[in-house]
């Protein structure tokens, strides 16, 4: 008994300003194109089941073309696999915020998809003696779930859950993500070694939380943190984006990367401080150069570190524009000095020490996904022990040397 477990297609998404030859947006066309690419490779895998774990579209009403582009390879899906079962719970994205709208995702009952979108709901599978408890995003403020409402069926062979939400230990250390509830589901109230399968949906990389329980990832690099999603991938190493089939009976899962719509180019980030523009627009050219496979119709970052404004504004805007001009979208991310407020008072009413300012500075400021923050903090702590020793070698080497002219 094989699955295959789909999550965050996000359908309808547009970003950046490119149109195709038909006048629809290229990010958006970029979406709809992975998404056919996925469903090939589900039909070629003919899965008896096909859970869509959330985030079907990107907005609660959207666009015709995107409901088209659903609905008509989904319909696909059911022709091409009649046998096969397909469960879809509505993700944060999909779910309106008055119950009284409607979901769009009810349209796909319509051709025999089963659909959670207002509640939980238990889908018996009486074909392939399979229970399936499919839980959509809960509405702010819903009370946490419980183990109780989380209990699979005995009399079923199989007991799969889907469900898209924030279980505890998502996300890595320092990373934010935007939507985030109040207290993540704990894996305690899942108890994923009583189901057979659990897939979820809303993180948009693949992770594995228990030996049967995986976040699938997106089809697609979307926002918030697309850049922190390779950065993970690589760290982790999860070849890109795709979707995940498990085997039930024998409990194996096998990750199918899908080939993305266009490369991804995150350049090698520029450190800026003390150099004037003509030296960053030198840097910059240098990295644009040195991309594998160029920059032309790529989405490109460059981060340039410790940059002032006024830098920014004397940088060579020409060659700016002709590198926005090359790529689908070249976004150049100037970050000015972080500065450090040396008010800080810590409890008690005492002013505090240098070194107290660093570290609470460090413990604060953000970081990217790859970096590890109390290594950076110890590092931190250990360059200014280091400046301490130099400065009073500095000093006592002063003091024992002659005393020149006038004051000190």
């Amino acid at each position: 008994m094989r699955l295959v477990h789909l999550a965050d297609l996000h359908l309808g998404f547009r970003q950046y300003h490119r149109l195709t030859p038909d006048g629809i947006n290229q990010r958006e066309a970029d979406v709809a194109l992975v998404f056919r690419r996925a469903i090939d490779k589900v039909v070629a895998l003919r899965p008896e089941v096909v859970l869509i774990a959330g985030d079907v579209f990107h907005t609660v009403r959207p666009m015709n073309a995107a409901i088209i582009e659903a609905f008509t390879q989904l319909q696909r899906l059911k022709l091409e696999l009649p046998r096969s079962a397909i469960v879809m719970v509505a993700g944060n994205h999909d779910r309106p915020r008055a119950t009284e709208t409607g979901c769009i995702l009810d349209l796909f009952a319509r051709i025999g998809v089963e659909v959670a979108a207002n509640g939980l709901r238990q889908i018996r599978l009486g074909t392939h003696d399979m229970s399936v408890l499919a839980v959509p995003d809960l509405p702010a403020g819903a009370p946490p779930l419980t183990r109780e409402q989380l209990e699979p069926d005995p009399s079923a062979r199989y007991n799969v859950l889907v469900m898209h939400a924030d279980v505890e230990g998502m996300l890595p250390p320092n990373l934010v993500y935007p939507d985030r509830p109040s207290s993540p589901v704990p894996v305690s109230a899942i108890g994923p070694e009583r189901w057979t399968y659990v897939a979820l949906g809303h993180y948009h990389v693949h992770k594995k939380m228990a030996p049967n329980m995986y976040y699938c990832g997106s089809l697609e690099y979307l926002p918030p943190n697309m850049w922190s999603e390779m950065h993970e991938e690589r760290a982790t190493g999860v070849p890109g984006k795709g979707f995940i089939e498990y085997d039930l009976d024998a409990g194996t899962h096998r990750f199918h990367p899908i080939a993305g719509a266009r490369r991804l180019a995150d350049l090698a980030p520029i450190a800026a401080r003390g150099l004037a523009a003509a030296d960053v627009d030198a840097a910059i050219r240098e990295r644009v150069d040195a991309c594998d496979g160029g920059i032309d119709d790529r989405v490109a970052r460059l981060v340039v570190r410790d940059v002032p404004r006024h830098v920014v504004r004397e940088l060579d805007h020409r060659a700016l524009r002709e590198y926005k001009r090359r790529a689908l979208h070249f976004h150049l991310d100037a970050r000015k000095p972080d500065t450090v407020r040396l008010t800080l008072i810590p409890a008690g009413g005492r002013r505090a020490t240098l070194r107290e300012i660093v570290e609470t500075y460090l413990s604060r400021r953000p970081l990217d996904a790859d970096l590890d923050r109390a290594a950076l903090v110890s590092l931190g702590l250990e360059y200014l022990d280091a400046a301490d020793v130099a400065s009073e070698q500095a000093w006592a080497a002063a003091a024992a040397g002659p005393v020149a002219d006038g004051p000190r």
